[in-house]
């Protein structure tokens, strides 16, 4: 359904954009991309033409440190491609690029807050007897939702060695969550693609792949390496290459799954947004219908994009426990 209302929606704009474009509207493509797209500064809103953006450095690595603005790069040799990535004006390759963009900024700002939020709860617990009084304000907020992640997902997919695993899987899920809440956030500090970013989510899922292989035990790699097959199949072998591929495939699928969710809805909220420019030179009365209706599937979304930040947080947590899980399995308990 999601998908669905995806390609109708992206559709919908598309219609619009040639007649919009020739009239010196919306740009749909700048538009687009510009939203969801990782940048050197961080743009906060358009006053009477005026761009009001923050500018951030720019940390570049070849033959020495450079550290600039992205207005002043052309004085330190540098120019952005057509990715919007900067690269040296000589030569046309990138340098080693540790700049402070838009995302790093976001991600670095939602990490504070996340150890903020976490650390007021731990300091409510600290201070107060829980057997004596029940959680209140922060700690009432975050206490059901760490005690269900935990008893209901965490334990029951990963056993009884779930403790282990329990802070990692905890915070990815708070991590996830926060990022993505914060993505759908349209004034600044929020408003950046984080989770919509795949470097961000091909990080997480490497930290589960991790997980999974440097702690599976020993019955988890006999079944990859030497699975219980006919013999011909193991010789030859089909099944360990097929076993192998798939401790691949698992993190891989993880990393798209949440990626491509989290870009998707990105991608509806400016879609149905730019339905208001795009219709703004075909009339008053076009133009104020589909206003209405921009306005009405807006708020729509929003709502429905709430439900997905932490449905795709826990989805992601639900199956890094599995994997994890599924590592730790035992004969006995395979049998059961």
């Amino acid at each position: 359904m999601k998908r669905l209302m995806l390609i109708c929606l992206f559709l919908l704009p598309t219609l619009f954009s040639a007649r919009a474009e020739e009239a010196g509207a919306l740009d749909m493509g700048t538009y687009l991309f510009g939203h969801i797209s990782d940048a050197y500064e961080w743009h906060i809103t358009t006053i009477k033409g005026k761009e009001i953006a923050i500018p951030l450095p720019c940390i570049v690595i070849e033959n020495g440190v450079h550290v600039f603005t992205q207005h002043h790069a052309a004085e330190h040799g540098y120019i952005l491609n057509e990715n919007g990535k900067l690269v040296n004006a000589a030569t046309g390759q990138r340098p080693l690029d540790i700049s402070i963009t838009k995302n790093v900024l976001g991600l670095i700002f939602d990490s504070i807050l996340l150890v903020v939020l976490i650390l007021l709860c731990a300091r409510w617990y600290k201070r107060h007897d829980v057997l004596k009084e029940k959680p209140t304000g922060l700690a009432a907020l975050l206490e059901p939702l760490i005690v269900m992640i935990e008893q209901d997902v965490i334990k029951d997919a990963v056993g009884p060695e779930y403790k282990k695993f329990s802070p990692y899987l905890l915070t990815a899920f708070f991590f996830i969550l926060i990022n993505n809440l914060m993505g759908i956030f349209p004034i600044f500090p929020g408003g950046a693609n984080i989770t919509g970013n795949i470097a961000v989510t091909g990080v997480l899922a490497l930290f589960t792949f991790l997980m999974v292989n440097l702690f599976g035990n020993k019955h988890y790699w006999k079944d990859i390496l030497w699975p219980d097959v006919p013999l011909f199949l193991k010789v030859i072998p089909i099944m360990p290459l097929i076993e192998i591929l798939g401790m691949f495939t698992k993190p891989f699928s993880l990393m798209i799954r949440l990626f491509a969710n989290m870009l998707a809805g990105h991608i509806m909220l400016l879609s149905v947004i730019a339905l208001v420019f795009l219709s703004a030179a075909m009339g008053p009365v076009l133009n104020g219908s589909l206003t209405v209706i921009a306005a009405f599937f807006g708020v729509f979304l929003d709502c429905l994009e709430f439900l997905v930040a932490f449905l795709q947080a826990y989805v992601f947590t639900m199956l890094s426990a599995v994997f994890i899980g599924l590592a730790h399995q035992h004969p006995e308990t395979e049998t059961n």
